[in-house]
């Protein structure tokens, strides 16, 4: 019995140092973001401030990377965070979405700002700078509405609602 745990201990310690070596590609764009929020939307320093330290690393395509990035399993479960904050929203790609989503994933902020659900309690954990204060959770959502408002001032009704995804 003590002669198999040896050997699983040996094992599992070797995996761990060969999953060092593989790690995925960084979320660190090498061009500026054409498709950057900002260049349809005035986003006002505050918001922007809000934003960089609680957005950005999952919602755009430049992660600021922390040390323990570096270690595995760790790395790829970072790695699967971006990625899926990206496909549900990236402020560095904002311009390029249709009119209605961009509308949708305001609203989506919103919400999930003024829920507390974003950002999320894993990053906050981590990140304590990015726990937003009631000043700053109004401020981008006061903004959000904002660029909402606008959208529905320029834009035609039915072009602000999401066709129904087809099952």
């Amino acid at each position: 019995m003590k002669k198999a745990l040896k050997y699983i201990g040996i094992v599992l310690l070797v995996v761990l140092v060969m999953i060092q070596f593989i790690h995925p590609a960084k979320n660190i764009a090498a061009t500026p973001a054409a498709h950057h929020i900002s260049k349809l939307y005035a986003v006002p320093a505050d918001v922007e401030q809000t934003l960089v330290k609680a957005c950005y690393d999952c919602h755009s395509n430049n992660t600021k990377y922390p040390w323990y990035s570096n270690v595995q399993p760790v790395d790829w479960w970072l790695n699967s965070h971006i990625k899926d904050g990206k496909r549900h929203l990236n402020f560095d790609e904002f311009t390029i979405y249709s009119i209605a989503r961009q509308y949708k994933k305001l609203e989506e902020c919103m919400e999930e700002t003024k829920e507390g659900e974003m950002p999320l309690e894993t990053y906050t954990l981590i990140h304590k700078n990015a726990v937003l204060t009631d000043a700053e959770k109004l401020s981008f959502t006061t903004w959000c509405e904002t660029v909402r408002d606008s959208i529905k001032a320029k834009y035609p009704a039915d072009s602000l609602v999401l066709p129904k995804k087809k099952k």
